[in-house]
């Protein structure tokens, strides 16, 4: 199975502060996320290199035709910020689940399942 990490997922494991482990599978982390995370204005260089070493061990979705798509119907049918949007097609373009602990996507998830 695979899953895709929201930036606050991905921060609260680097920092050990994930209350439950992560499942077992394959992990990605949208572009938009590593751009979150390396470009936060007081991030310290052991925290950026944290930061670096994580990203080698997933996989980063870029902004493909099929994330852009997913991304377009997501920002019309739901009205997204831009960044959920292309986080949450991140995980559509996969077919993995995405780990959030963003409240926004508990009612959105039956839904997103289901975007074309």
């Amino acid at each position: 199975m695979g899953y895709v990490l929201d930036t606050n997922v991905a921060l609260y494991l680097l920092g050990g502060r994930l209350v439950n482990p992560l499942p077992v599978g394959e992990f990605y982390l949208s572009v938009i996320s590593e751009i979150e995370m390396l470009s936060y204005p007081a991030i310290s260089e052991p925290e950026r290199l944290k930061v670096q070493q994580f990203l080698s061990q997933v996989v980063v979705i870029g902004i493909d035709e099929t994330v852009k798509n997913y991304t377009i119907a997501l920002r019309k049918k739901y009205r997204l910020k831009l960044p959920d949007a292309i986080v949450c097609a991140s995980a559509l373009s996969t077919n993995s689940v995405l780990l959030s602990n963003d409240a926004q996507w508990e009612h959105l998830s039956f839904a997103m399942s289901k975007c074309t």
